[in-house]
């Protein structure tokens, strides 16, 4: 029996069923083509379970409130976020939200990376936060702290005790449902994410899930199972055992969040970018790959529509221009191969729009025609399945969602 083993762990297939893959991408959805409500929709077709959204502190509070704690402060101004994580609210997609940035009288005049001189400050706008948006209950405190452009000093005790720890205790007294992810940390930076977990717990803290973004270092030498550096203390997607075995050192069986993943391609960025079936192929086996690991809850997407500015990120679903990306496709309807033994391959996948049971099909494509391939079949109550099917290597495969009439990315198997 040939098993891929870079992506499936021994009786692991079907170990965190109750994971949840989601999108973050606040310009696009706060001030993206069209209104507001047609990219909810959008959200919808793509089968989103949770959406990333970050707190711009520095920019909701530009001068200090009388009041910090009461959201209705007159120095309070929510901007965007008001209309977005209602919009989010009203149409039942959990929202997890981010705080970042420091306000300029909060850290003596620095700009929004350095840290607040006073936990008490960062204890008031979490409150403030929390009580402006009651229905949220999944929280992240900053974001990338163990790289200094998202946080100076950047070291685990400012980060704890100015920072997460006065935040975490903000956010629960307000209401005992919330949860509040810390770390937050890239997959390297001025300090390690290992060396930063370890210094996280030296200094105490406090959390109720551990976050990270495991971003390839390399997008043309690794892939979701494959290249990681097996020596190094960075934690990436292919290195996920690492971040595994580094939290529950530090505070036991931890729940984690991988909240921003992905990769840009090419076009349009030509020295970073992998293809756009390369792209696809990766968000799969990335799905796959979270699916197996049994503390993972959530694993989220970045970007939906890729920036504009030459400089910009390129790791959409859909182009600038508004094109579908072939990961477009991959993403609501994931299919990955488990193994194969001989003309018999398992294939993993899910169709995750709506809810309960989905009836789908599996086409293959023969002499250049997709062809449904054993009939309509149902997912579990959560969307996923595992089905085996007679094909060798180069045999393709697509999803087919009955309810939408839509089809995923194609799978060759190998």
């Amino acid at each position: 029996m040939v098993v891929l083993t870079a992506l499936v762990a021994p009786g692991a297939a079907f170990a965190s069923p109750r994971v949840t893959y989601g999108v973050k991408d606040d310009a696009w959805l706060a001030f993206g083509p069209g209104t507001l409500k047609q990219r909810i929709r959008t959200l919808d077709r793509l089968g989103v379970k949770v959406v990333g959204y970050t707190l711009r502190w520095d920019q909701i509070a530009v001068t200090r409130p009388r009041y910090p704690r009461y959201s209705g402060a007159h120095a309070y101004t929510w901007g965007s976020s008001d209309g977005v994580l209602q919009a989010l609210h009203r149409h039942h997609i959990p929202a997890l939200v981010g705080i970042w940035g420091t306000p300029r009288w909060a850290n003596g005049g620095r700009g929004p990376n350095f840290a607040p001189t006073s936990p008490k400050s960062m204890r008031d706008f979490a409150h403030a936060a929390a009580q402006r948006f009651p229905w949220v209950h999944r929280w992240l405190i900053w974001n990338e702290p163990n790289q200094s452009r998202f946080l100076r000093p950047t070291r685990t005790e400012v980060y704890v005790k100015q920072i997460l720890n006065p935040a975490y205790a903000s956010l629960h007294a307000f209401n005992k449902k919330n949860r509040v992810g810390g770390g937050v940390t890239a997959p390297r930076g001025d300090v390690s994410p290992v060396a930063w977990i370890r210094g996280m717990r030296a200094a105490g803290a406090t959390l109720d899930a551990y976050a990270h973004h495991p971003y390839p270092l390399d997008p043309h030498r690794e892939s979701p199972v494959t290249g990681g550096c097996g020596y190094c203390r960075t934690i990436t997607m292919a290195t996920l055992g690492r971040l595994e075995r580094q939290t529950a050192d530090a505070w036991g069986a931890i729940p984690l969040w991988l909240t921003e993943y992905g990769y840009q391609t090419n076009p349009p960025t030509r020295r970073y970018g992998v293809s756009w079936a390369t792209q696809a192929r990766y968000e799969e086996e990335a799905a796959l790959r979270v699916y197996q690991a049994p503390r993972v809850e959530m694993l989220i997407h970045f970007l939906v529509r890729d920036d504009r500015p030459k400089l910009g990120w390129k790791s959409g679903l859909f182009t600038a221009n508004g094109v579908w990306k072939p990961a477009a496709h991959a993403f609501p309807l994931p299919l990955a191969q488990i193994a194969r033994s001989g003309t018999q391959a398992v294939l993993w996948g899910q169709v995750r729009p709506h809810h309960g049971k989905r009836a789908y099909r599996l086409q293959r494509l023969l002499r250049g025609n997709w062809v449904s391939f054993g009939g309509t079949r149902y997912t579990n109550a959560d969307g996923f399945f595992r089905q085996t099917v007679t094909a060798g290597p180069g045999a393709t495969f697509r999803i087919w969602s009955v309810a939408d009439g839509m089809s995923g990315a194609p799978l060759a198997v190998r």
